[in-house]
């Protein structure tokens, strides 16, 4: 079959420029029989260097725009490819050929942040259309595939399956010389928290902020490693590091070195940095909502998303187990992927 795949969110540092990237770089590995036409941003992106067995066709076109739902069905339909795997869920109108999607999370019907409500409603619009007419659907986690058929109801699940996101290889435990160097390059002496993504409503930061000045204790400070326009609305405490220019490759190191890994956040569809910390040796104390007690490790902390919890989570960190990492790979993703492509 020629599979066309969105590959247009795959240059972001974004989870699903992550995603993307890696599911179709798993994809390609594989000798399926399968030919592979990749719609992308430009040619030129670094995580295409190497990649000889896949089309690449130029499609420099924003997500939720104009052009997405009039220049890319023209592109799909010129490229011959038969069906188009879109790793979310803006699938274009318009589709000239069947479709399956992955649907990560259903975030704006239960936090729309700051989208406005015309967003909102092109928003439920696409997602509604994505998942009634998609031939197939992905989906992250359980939870995700809960969420979907209590919104678009019983049958959508009948055509929907949970494959598992993974983990790279690069997120093992890093050599200490490693780790000291990404301290020393991002100025960190102390031992430090870390917490790893964005800033909107739902991730529940400046919640985490507050339970780190809870503690009181500076002799660990709490690193935020994050991009977004959202974060710069936060309330910067003393103690409290803020890095935003974070190079992927140093992410393995950071995990390793520091003292556990936080995040408060209220929904996620799946949240790979929780187990892409206990991949590298990072214990983890995380909030109990959405996804994550479903993939995180059992030897990380639990707790409800308030500063009590988390303040006294941090507290008691020196008495925590290691993680004990759970098996994700992006290999054995990939082969679900290919189950559903058909």
């Amino acid at each position: 079959m020629h599979i066309g795949i969105d590959c247009r969110f795959a240059g972001t540092s974004s989870g699903l420029g992550r995603y993307t990237r890696s599911i179709v770089s798993a994809l390609l590995k594989r000798e399926d029989g399968h030919a592979y036409t990749l719609f992308v941003r430009s040619p030129d992106e670094p995580w295409l260097t190497g990649i000889s067995n896949a089309t690449l066709i130029k499609a420099n076109i924003p997500h939720y725009s104009f052009a997405e739902q009039t220049k890319l069905p023209r592109l799909i339909l010129t490229s011959k490819v038969e069906l188009l795997f879109s790793p979310h869920f803006n699938v274009p109108f318009a589709c000239p050929v069947p479709f399956i999607v992955t649907i990560h999370d259903l975030i704006l019907h239960r936090y729309p942040n700051k989208a406005s409500k015309f967003k909102q409603l092109i928003y439920r619009f696409l997602m509604k259309r994505a998942v009634t007419k998609a031939k197939h659907i992905i989906t992250v986690s359980d939870f995700t595939l809960q969420e979907l058929i209590d919104v678009f109801g019983a049958d959508v699940g009948t055509k929907a399956t949970r494959i598992y996101e993974g983990v790279g290889d690069a997120f093992a435990p890093a050599p200490e010389a490693e780790q000291q160097r990404v301290r020393e390059w991002y100025g960190l002496t102390k031992p430090f928290f870390l917490y790893v993504g964005n800033a909107k409503q739902h991730k529940n930061v400046q919640m985490l902020i507050d339970a780190y000045v809870e503690l009181g204790d500076r002799s660990r400070e709490l690193v935020i490693v994050t991009s977004g326009r959202e974060h710069w609305d936060m309330r910067i405490a003393p103690g409290v590091v803020r890095i935003t220019n974070v190079v992927d490759r140093d992410l393995p190191a950071l995990y390793s070195a520091a003292s556990a890994f936080v995040t408060a956040s209220l929904y996620e569809g799946f949240c790979l940095p929780v187990i892409e910390a206990e991949a590298c040796g990072c214990r983890v104390i995380a909030s109990n909502c959405g996804a994550i007690p479903e993939v995180v490790g059992s030897t990380a902390k639990l707790v409800e998303p308030c500063v009590e919890a988390f303040c006294a989570a941090m507290k008691n960190v020196d008495s925590m187990e290691p993680p004990k990492p759970k098996e994700f790979i992006w290999e054995k993703a990939a082969e679900g992927v290919v189950r559903c492509l058909g």
